[in-house]
């Protein structure tokens, strides 16, 4: 394969189409469980939009407002759940659920294959743990489930959008080795959140 650099805009967009073609998109990858530090077992589902489970997505949307909501209503942007809740249901929507022991809903992420300033990415829209199940690994463990899919996929990097007063998400991202992407809004734009990504060309 050549270079990432010298490829086409038009090869770079067939990656994104032929990814967000498949039915399950990480279903080459060894994904489907996890085992927390704790000893904790979880099960991972990929879900799309038209076959998400509409319970689901109304569970995805609380977790969000509970976890996210109060950092937005500190900001001039403000807690926005009609647009959130839009969001949730895009229908390029992609899901990675993650369930415990009793198939309960505890963690998700959604995402999806685009073109971004002449980029192939995946590009991560929501990464939420429930507080019960926080730092236990299924955060990074799903962030590394993303960036392998994206690399299956052959897309030169993941992006994601971080909320300047969520100090703890920038911690973690950071951790992951992910930064400020070339993109993101300077100082003089007075924004309220960065856009991080970390490349993933080899």
């Amino acid at each position: 394969m050549p270079n990432q650099d010298e490829l086409s805009q038009g090869a770079k967009q067939r990656f994104v189409e032929t990814a967000a073609r498949a039915k399950n998109p990480l279903e080459s990858l060894s994904y489907q469980n996890y085992k927390a530090p704790t000893g904790e077992e979880f099960k991972l589902l990929c879900r799309t939009k038209t076959d998400a489970d509409p319970k689901m997505l109304k569970w995805a949307f609380k977790l969000a407002e509970t976890n996210v909501g109060p950092f937005y209503k500190k900001l001039k942007m403000g807690w926005q759940p009609k647009i959130k809740a839009a969001e949730l249901n895009k229908n390029w929507a992609r899901y990675l659920v993650v369930q415990n022991d009793k198939k309960e809903n505890v963690a998700y992420s959604m995402f999806r294959f685009d073109m971004d300033h002449g980029d192939c990415v995946l590009y991560c829209y929501e990464m939420q743990v429930a507080a019960a199940y926080q730092r236990k690994g299924l955060g990074k463990f799903m962030m590394q489930i993303l960036e392998d899919c994206a690399r299956h996929w052959h897309l030169e990097k993941l992006m994601l959008t971080v909320l300047n007063n969520n100090e703890q998400s920038i911690s973690f991202y950071k951790q992951l080795g992910y930064g400020k992407d070339e993109i993101s809004p300077d100082v003089l734009e007075e924004a309220d959140y960065q856009i991080f990504s970390k490349s993933l060309l080899s």
